[in-house]
C-alpha cells in the first residue's frame, strides 16, 4: 500500500482508557517508518486537549472510556479542530451502535478489536491498523464534514417517513457535459425490459457515510432490489443495516441466506460472510456463506458478489463502486460487462475519501459514468425507472 501515502512521516495520536493498549497501538505504529506516535491520551476530554496542543495528522479513538467517551470527544474535535480519525471499537452491541455514529460525524474507518476493549490478541489486525492509518493520514480535511442526519428518535417515525418520501422527486443533477464527465450511455441500448433490474454497490473506507448518502434518496416504492458489499467486520454490518434503516425509506437489513430479495430492499453482506445473488425458478435470492476464502484480503468481497451477478445473464444491472481502498471490484466488474447488460457507476475522485476502488473502474475504462456521492441516487434512478 506505500504507493497510496506520502513519505511524509505522520504524527499520530492514540487515544485509549487502557494502558496496555495504547502501549500495544504505539509499538504497533511506531514500528512503521511513515509514522510516529506523538501523544497519547487516556479519555475523550483528554483526546480534545492533546488534538489541539499536537495538532496530529492522523488519530487512533476508542469509543468506551471514562469521563468522556469517543462518540462525544469525536463531535467536539470534528467542531474546534477537524482531523481524520480511526475507530477502534470492541463489538458489544453498543460498541457496534455507536461506532456507527461515529462514522456518521466524520471518524474515517474502523477497526474491529478482536478480543474486546482490552485486546491480547491485537496482534492479530497489526497490519490492518497500520494500513488504515496511513490511509486516514491522508483524507483530506474537507471530506469529514458530517452528513446532516435526522435526529436519533427517529425509529418510531420510520413509517411516516418513508410513506412521505415515497413521491419526492429525486434532486436534479447537473449533465454529465457541464461537470466534464464521461457522457452517459443511453440504458435503452442496453437494458431490456423483459429484464429483472438488480442495483449492486460496492464499497469500503468512507463507505457508511456515501451510503447513507446515496440510500436516503432512494424513495420507497423503488423498484429493484440493491445488494451491498461494504468492508466491515462482523456484527458491525447489523449495526450498520439497522441505523441506513432508521434513516431510509426504502428498507435496508443485512442479508439472509435464502432470503427471496424484492425490490424496495437493500441488502447488506454480514461481515466475515460472502453475499452472491442466485435464482430459482423465476425469483431471485441472496446466498450468504463463509465458504469460499477472503478475495483480496475480503469477505465480503465486491468481486465475489459482482460474479455472481454477471452469471445470471438474464438480468439487468447498475453496478455502483464507490469509496474505499484497493480494487476490489474490478474484476466483478470486468465479468459483469461481458454480457453486456451492467452500466456501471464510479463514484469521482472529489468526494471519494479513499479513491481507490473506483479509480481502479475508471482507469480500467470500465465506468460508464462517474458521479459526485450526491448524484449517485439519481444515476440510479435513471437506469431503475426506464
Amino acid at each position: 500500500m506505500a504507493d497510496l501515502h506520502t513519505s511524509k512521516v505522520k504524527k499520530v495520536l492514540v487515544v485509549d482508557d487502557s494502558a496496555f493498549m495504547r502501549k500495544l497501538i504505539t509499538d504497533f505504529l511506531n514500528d512503521h517508518p511513515n509514522m510516529k506516535v506523538i501523544g497519547t491520551a487516556r479519555n475523550g476530554k483528554d483526546a480534545i486537549e492533546k488534538v489541539k496542543k499536537l495538532q496530529p495528522d492522523v488519530v487512533t479513538l476508542d469509543i468506551e472510556m471514562p469521563i468522556m467517551n469517543g462518540l462525544d470527544a469525536l463531535k467536539e474535535i470534528m467542531k474546534t479542530t477537524p482531523v481524520p480519525v480511526v475507530i477502534l471499537s470492541s463489538t458489544t452491541k453498543e460498541g457496534t451502535k455507536n461506532t456507527m455514529l461515529a462514522m456518521e460525524y466524520g471518524a474515517v474507518d474502523l477497526i474491529a478489536k478482536p478480543g474486546g476493549a482490552i485486546s491480547l490478541n491485537l496482534h492479530d489486525v497489526k497490519d490492518e491498523i497500520i494500513e488504515k492509518v496511513l490511509a486516514a493520514a491522508d483524507v483530506p480535511l474537507f471530506k469529514l464534514t458530517k452528513l446532516d442526519r435526522t435526529d436519533d428518535s427517529t425509529r418510531h417515525a420510520t413509517e411516516s417517513r418513508k410513506q412521505l418520501q415515497t413521491n419526492r422527486p429525486p434532486i436534479q443533477l447537473t449533465t454529465t457535459e457541464q461537470r466534464g464527465l464521461p457522457a452517459k450511455k443511453d440504458t435503452n441500448e442496453i437494458f431490456t425490459k423483459m429484464h429483472k433490474t438488480i442495483v449492486l454497490i460496492g464499497t469500503s473506507t468512507g463507505g457508511p457515510r456515501a451510503l447513507q448518502e446515496v440510500l436516503t434518496r432512494l424513495p420507497a416504492n423503488f423498484q429493484a432490489p440493491i445488494l451491498i458489499v461494504q468492508h466491515m467486520p462482523p456484527s458491525f454490518t447489523k449495526s450498520l443495516a439497522d441505523r441506513l434503516d432508521g434513516l431510509c425509506a426504502i428498507r435496508v437489513k443485512e442479508a439472509a441466506d435464502g432470503e427471496a430479495l424484492t425490490n424496495g430492499t437493500a441488502y447488506i453482506a454480514p461481515g466475515g460472510k460472502h453475499l452472491n445473488v442466485r435464482k430459482l425458478g423465476t425469483s431471485y435470492f441472496a446466498h450468504v456463506g463463509d465458504e469460499e476464502p477472503p478475495r483480496l484480503g475480503h469477505r465480503p468481497s465486491v468481486d465475489v458478489l459482482f460474479e455472481s451477478a454477471a452469471k445470471l445473464t438474464d438480468i439487468n444491472c447498475v453496478a455502483v463502486v464507490m469509496t474505499g481502498m484497493g480494487s476490489d471490484g474490478k474484476n466483478g466488474m470486468e465479468r459483469l460487462k461481458e454480457y453486456g447488460r451492467t452500466v456501471a457507476i464510479a463514484e469521482s475522485q472529489e468526494t471519494s475519501v479513499v479513491y481507490g476502488m473506483p479509480k481502479a473502474i475508471v482507469d480500467a475504462g470500465l465506468a460508464d459514468e462517474v458521479v459526485d456521492v450526491h448524484d449517485i441516487s439519481n444515476a440510479i434512478l435513471e437506469r431503475v425507472h426506464f
